[in-house]
């Protein structure tokens, strides 16, 4: 287990920007496009476990996730049980949404989890404090933005591509550490 080293995040926090950041137009940003099918492995967002169980992914999405190895997130896992347990037990749509949510979960390779170390953790804590002050997020999206930053360099740490439709905050992400590997799509 690694050790989260609070002096070398302190340094590397004076690098970070002092004001709050715009979001970049889409042209300068990586989007899916057919030609990267092929190449390193994913880490995927929650939004595309979403967007598959709803039939929203797109095509190109489907090819590459099918072409590359997939990797999963504690992070994902841990967002996706949520809606488990947040959903109304008397709505009767319930049942049924977590009972597919539980099977994507199952569905997981156990050899395809990765799971954050207390470095990933401790900077990502930084990062998204940060975020959080430079944008003025709400309580809400200060938890959201965590897990954001905690996906982020769980993808850079392990040389992968983080693979998300939530263009504004990975944006933000790459602005404060543009080494990160992320790919969008709509």
């Amino acid at each position: 287990m690694s050790k989260f080293d609070i002096d070398s995040a302190s340094r590397w926090l004076k690098g970070l920007p002092l004001k709050t950041l715009a979001r970049r137009s889409d042209d300068e940003l990586p989007f899916i496009d057919q030609t990267a099918i092929g190449g390193q492995a994913l880490l995927l967002d929650t939004c595309v476990y979403i967007d598959r169980l709803q039939g929203k992914a797109p095509l190109l999405l489907k090819h590459m996730m099918a072409a590359r190895h997939n990797n999963h997130s504690t992070v994902c896992i841990q967002e996706l049980a949520h809606t488990i347990g947040v959903l109304d037990p008397k709505d009767p749509r319930s049942p049924a949404v977590q009972k597919t949510v539980a099977e994507v979960i199952r569905s997981i390779p156990v050899h395809r989890i990765l799971t954050p170390d207390a470095d990933i953790l401790g900077r990502a804590a930084v990062m998204s404090g940060v975020l959080c002050r430079l944008q003025g997020y709400s309580q809400d999206q200060k938890r959201k933005c965590l897990q954001d930053c905690v996906l982020y360099l769980q993808a850079l740490k392990y040389g992968l591509l983080l693979i998300s439709r939530n263009i504004s905050d990975f944006d933000y992400c790459l602005q404060l550490i543009p080494t990160g590997n992320v790919v969008f799509y709509r």
